[in-house]
């Protein structure tokens, strides 16, 4: 198939959608990747890109075709809405001429946020008749009120008609989570034309042998090591964290490590001067995520969190999938979906969303353990990933989806 890729992020960026182009790229599909500007997470736009420069590269043997619109700058509400508002406009307006002379037989969306990158995609399933499957990772107008705290109604009522806008256009919505579909459905997307189709770990994530004398081990503080890893932002709820830690300072051999960069970096900073807590938390800033594996296999055990919050409670991180492919224990501060798939797993240990006190006693506990007993819950959770999360089996379906949609098409024109 002829396949129109349409994301606000893709390569240099890190996120998962980057090997699924390859991976569909190998099975003999012809893939576009349309995009804009890269800019995530610092929010200005990556070293050797412009408005007027490299608008046109190849990622693997894949034609990118970029267009230029607003970074996040500063990471703000207004700076975030004019990189959302930009991108949805400027992509909408450009697409019909950057895309001219390429024929494609389907539409594939990536949304993990804002819903807005919709708007180039629906412009060319009605320019061009073709089918448009859109996969949501974050549910809208939820998360605006979630993660931006945005409340007033002179906001939230007209992004909820626009979100009923384009889910009555999608041939098919993907949701990540079981728990998005009646979401989206009340958003006005057809109940016969949702599906769920969960994320799984890209395959660099797998359990991994790493030397002693190993560099990621030199950066690691002594003791046992608790390590997050990816984007530290409001939705990871780092209050609860900071609390958590600041409950188990006395045990000084028990370390929180924190291995990313986001919007809350500077404030978890402060939180640790704040509260004198640089010898058990450890900011060791971004890395590539080539080497994330390697952290994984040094710590002794891994860490997500979400906020408590409706949203997050039918939400399924993303990175528990990498965790668990990695073969490493959990703990974490969830609710719904994702503290059920640990428990259903037995890959670690799960507390509710927001309960410091909660993730400082399992945070002990987990400590107490011993060696086998964690591995054993890290063969587990790979055990598990690999019937449920499985990246070929997942390609497949996704293949026969985009199929679908492009037969229904055609018996449509005909």
């Amino acid at each position: 198939m002829r396949i129109l890729l349409v994301t606000q992020y893709f390569w240099p960026e890190n996120f998962r959608i980057n090997e699924l182009a390859t991976q569909l790229r190998d099975r003999g599909h012809e893939i576009t990747v349309f995009t804009g500007l890269p800019n995530y997470p610092s929010g200005k736009i990556f070293p050797g890109y412009g408005f007027c420069r490299r608008l046109r590269e190849d990622y693997r043997g894949i034609p990118v075709i970029r267009f230029p619109h607003l970074p996040r700058g500063d990471r703000g509400f207004l700076g975030m809405a004019a990189n959302f508002v930009s991108f949805a406009l400027l992509g909408s307006l450009l697409a019909p001429f950057l895309l001219r002379g390429r024929p494609f037989d389907v539409i594939f969306v990536y949304e993990p946020s804002p819903i807005t990158v919709g708007f180039p995609a629906v412009v060319m399933r009605a320019l061009r008749k073709i089918p448009l499957v859109f996969w949501v990772q974050d549910l809208w107008p939820e998360s605006l009120t979630s993660a931006g705290n945005i409340r007033s109604p002179w906001i939230l009522k007209p992004v909820e008609r626009m979100v009923r806008f384009l889910y009555r256009r999608f041939d098919r919505t993907l949701v990540t989570s079981r728990g998005f579909v009646p979401s989206v459905v009340r958003h006005g997307a057809p109940q016969d034309r949702v599906e769920y189709y969960p994320q799984s770990a890209e395959r660099v994530f797998r359990p991994l042998e790493v030397p002693p004398d190993a560099p990621e081990r030199g950066l690691l503080p002594v003791g046992f090591v608790l390590l997050f890893g990816g984007n530290i932002g409001v939705s990871q709820d780092f209050p609860t964290i900071m609390e958590a830690a600041e409950l188990t300072r006395s045990r000084t051999d028990l370390h929180w490590v924190i291995i990313g960069s986001g919007r809350m970096e500077d404030w978890v900073r402060e939180q640790v001067a704040a509260r004198r807590l640089g010898k058990t938390v450890h900011l060791l800033g971004r890395h590539p995520l080539e080497r994330m594996p390697r952290f994984f296999a040094c710590a002794d055990a891994l860490l997500v969190t979400l906020k408590r919050d409706p949203i997050y409670g039918v939400t399924l991180p993303a990175k528990l999938q990498a965790y668990m492919a990695c073969g490493r224990p959990v703990l974490a501060a969830l609710d719904g979906e994702g503290a059920q798939v640990i428990r259903e797993s037995g890959c670690g240990l799960a507390v509710p969303s927001g309960d410091p006190k909660a993730l400082a006693e399992a945070a002990l506990r987990l400590a107490s353990l011993s060696g086998e007993e964690r591995c054993s819950m890290g063969r587990r959770g790979r055990d598990y990933c690999s019937v449920h999360f499985d990246p070929e089996r997942l390609l497949l379906r996704l293949e026969e989806i985009l199929r679908d949609a492009r037969v229904e098409e055609m018996h449509k024109e005909a």
